[in-house]
Formats: structure tokens, C-alpha cells, sequence
């Protein structure tokens, strides 16, 4: 036995587990992230993953930064910092705001260890358990995870090609209400939307924000992918439209890397000092070193350059899955065609279950998400995402390919292809 495997024990085992509060029974694993062991091995095609491709970054660049900054203001960057975040971090992150429509003060943002993180403490502070919050149908499934932890009841709203319907929010709101239950908020991410990649269009989000306002239920507009748009830019953020109402969250995870574990939300003053509490009880403070990074990358490197190399390489690459997606995938499959970020989700035949069909795409050297990992209530089986973001172009081909094949053989067997 190596000596990693070893535990050494001094007292009887205490059986913790028993002790857990009621709340840790929301504590389950991602899907996602129960699929990296396996979809990280080398021969598997995975394009389950939502990891950025850092090939585009010149990592000679980064680590000039990094050297400058430790060699110029070391004792800065590796001290404790504000528990709201480090303020020429405030000042930057407004200019890259800026680009979606937004006009910020500094002093309403609060910067956090990835944009999870000031989601998780927007649950701690307003969910109460049992209340509603609003989702789209399908959601992130690191929120759903959030919300489940906080002990809300997730309601799914009806989504189309162009992301979330106001009838269909009105109608959930109706129907929650009669049913005699409180909406906390709605949770949404318009652009490029994790996992459909449906980006949803301005006078969506203009009635959107006036249904809300009109029913007294706040907006969190998560928004990691608005600026990795490929054919056109992505419409003003919702915030820029309503600065009252919106909750806005963001991050530099997708547009510079995401091991910096940066981001950031913007909201009203009224709720900024009771976030810097419930961070501070949390981390104490966010990285200095990593906000310092960023600030001085911000401030002396062609950031919008590389974000636009980021989305060629991104482009390039969402044209490989949907080429791939028409040549391998039976006709009854039908997918989104993303206009930016990194997903497409696929569609199959009711009757095919994709959690099911995982082992024999991993058989088959593919792997990808099953659909019922974004639903709270157990839909999405006949669904799957599909990440072209990380592989390159000829190995997504390759695990589409090999997926299409598995899906075909599986309709074949259950009589459901088309003759």
C-alpha cells in the first residue's frame, strides 16, 4: 500500500456523517464535474468540459505581467486585501462593463473568487428555504447546485431559440403565486447562455425587466460569455437597461483564464455592504495577487485584441461541431447554433435517454453532458451539451463522429430512427 493510501487513525471513528445539518443533504456532486475524471483521460474526445482554451493567451505576456507586478509591488500583491476587492480591480472592471452598455460607480462592485462565488453569497443572503427562485429551463447547473444548497425550490421557465419566453415567465409567475409560494428572483444568463448557447435578444429583455418590475421579483443576470460573441456583438447588458432591479454578475474566467479565479458583482448600494459581509465571513478577502494581475493586465496589455483572438479560435471551432453535428447526427436530432460562448444542445428522440447512453459513448471515446444535469425536476433525458470550446477542431470532429454513432445505434435498437 503507498503511503498516499494510508490514513492514520487515533480515535474511534466519530461517525460525522450523522451529524451533518439538514441543509447538507442538498450537497450533491455536479454532474459535471463527476464526468472529469473520466473525460480527462487522453484518448476520450470530451466535449463535456466548459474550460477555456488558454492556447490563444501568450503565456510569455502573462508572465511578464506577473513579474513586473511581484518585482514593483510585491509586499501589495501578496498581503491581505479589502474585503470588497482591490479598487484599481472596481476602476477596470468599469471599463470592461462599459463594452455591454453598463455605467458603473467602483464603489457598487464587490469582487469575488469567481463570479460562483458572489452567486453563492446572493443565495446565503436572500434565500430563505422553500422559496422560489425563477430559472430557465435548462440552467447552469453550478446555480442549480447553489440554489439547492440554500433549500430553494427551483422553478423551470420555458425557453425557445431565442432564450427565455415572457409569456411562459408570466405564466410560472402565476402559477407559483396561486399556489400560495414566494419568488425570490429569476436567474438568468442572456448571452450565449450555458448550456443551450442561445444568446436572447433586446426586446426580450426589455419586456423581461418590465415583467419583473411590474411583479416586485429582482433579476440576477449572470453574464460570464457576453463579450465571446462571433458574429455580431450581444445586445446591452440587462443592467445597463435597469440599474435598480438587476443583480449583475461577471467574471474574467471565460476572457482571460479562469485558474485567476476572478469575478465580480454589480448591485444596487443598498445590498453592496451586506455582500462585503458575507464575503469577508467567507474568504476574508479575495486575492490580491490575482485582482493585481488582472488590474495591471487590464491596464498594459491589448486586452480587446485578445478577446477578439479568443473568440476566432472559439468560432473556428463552434463551426467544426455544427459541420459535424449535420454530417454525423440522425435527422431526427435537432441542436442550437450558437452565435458565441462555447455550447450547443442537442435534441434527440424522447424515447432516448442520454445519462443512459454515457457509458457507450465513453466506449466509444466521447464523452459529453447529459441533459437532466441542468433541470432541477428531472427533464432534459432526451438532451445533451456538447462544448466545442476546449478540443481542437479535428478531435471534435473525431468524438462527433463517434457520438453520432452511438446516438444511431441507439435509435436503431429502439426502433425510433426514421425509415
Amino acid at each position: 500500500m503507498s503511503e498516499v493510501s494510508v490514513r492514520f487513525q487515533t480515535g474511534a471513528p466519530q461517525h460525522l456523517e450523522e451529524r451533518f445539518a439538514t441543509r447538507a443533504a442538498g450537497m450533491l456532486p455536479s454532474e459535471i464535474r463527476s464526468l472529469f475524471a473520466v473525460a480527462s483521460r487522453p484518448e476520450i474526445v470530451s466535449l463535456a468540459g466548459g474550460m477555456p482554451n488558454l492556447s490563444a493567451l501568450p503565456m510569455e505576456m502573462m508572465a511578464d505581467v506577473v513579474s513586473k507586478l511581484i518585482l514593483t509591488n510585491g509586499a501589495e500583491a501578496l498581503q491581505y486585501g479589502s474585503g470588497q476587492g482591490h479598487p484599481k480591480l472596481r476602476e477596470k472592471i468599469c471599463d470592461v462593463m462599459a463594452l455591454e452598455g453598463i455605467r458603473a460607480n467602483p464603489d457598487d462592485i464587490v469582487v469575488t473568487t469567481g463570479s460562483q462565488q458572489a452567486l453563492d453569497l446572493i443565495s446565503r443572503i436572500f434565500i430563505d428555504p422553500g422559496d422560489v427562485v425563477l430559472v430557465e429551463a435548462p440552467s447552469y447547473v453550478g446555480a442549480l447546485g447553489t440554489f439547492r444548497q440554500y433549500e430553494a425550490s427551483v422553478v423551470h421557465v420555458e425557453m425557445d431559440m431565442d432564450g427565455l419566453v415572457p409569456d411562459a415567465l408570466r405564466n410560472a409567475i402565476k402559477s407559483v403565486r396561486a399556489a400560495g409560494r414566494k419568488i425570490k428572483f429569476l436567474y438568468l444568463i442572456p448571452n450565449y447562455q450555458n448550456p443551450t448557447g442561445v444568446l436572447l435578444p433586446a426586446d426580450r429583455r426589455t419586456e423581461i425587466l418590465a415583467i419583473c418590475r411590474e411583479e416586485e421579483i429582482f433579476v440576477v443576470e449572470d453574464n460570464p460569455y457576453g463579450l465571446l460573441g462571433f458574429d455580431k456583438p450581444s445586445p446591452n447588458a440587462m443592467r445597463a437597461e435597469d440599474s435598480e432591479n438587476v443583480i449583475y454578475l461577471g467574471s474574467f474566467s471565460k476572457t482571460i483564464a479562469s485558474g485567476l479565479r476572478i469575478g465580480w458583482a454589480l448591485v444596487p448600494q443598498s445590498l453592496k455592504d451586506k455582500l462585503v459581509i458575507a464575503s469577508e465571513s467567507s474568504i476574508l478577502c479575495p486575492s490580491n495577487f490575482t485582482q493585481l494581475t488582472i488590474s495591471s493586465y487590464l491596464a498594459d496589455q491589448p486586452w480587446r485584441d485578445q478577446i477578439a483572438s479568443f473568440c476566432e479560435l472559439y468560432k473556428v471551432r463552434r463551426d467544426a461541431m455544427l459541420e459535424s453535428l449535420e454530417e454525423h447526427f440522425p435527422q431526427e436530432a435537432t441542436w442550437t447554433k450558437p452565435g458565441g460562448g462555447f455550447y450547443v444542445w442537442v435534441n434527440l428522440p424522447a424515447e432516448i435517454d442520454t445519462k443512459a447512453l454515457m457509458p457507450k459513448a465513453i466506449v466509444a471515446k466521447v464523452a459529453f453532458v447529459p441533459g437532466n444535469a441542468f433541470y432541477a425536476d428531472g427533464l432534459g433525458s432526451w438532451s445533451m451539451r456538447l462544448s466545442y470550446c476546449h478540443p481542437t477542431p479535428e478531435r471534435i470532429r473525431e468524438g462527433v463522429k463517434a457520438l453520432g454513432g452511438v446516438v444511431k445505434q441507439e435509435m436503431k435498437r429502439r426502433g425510433t430512427a426514421l425509415n
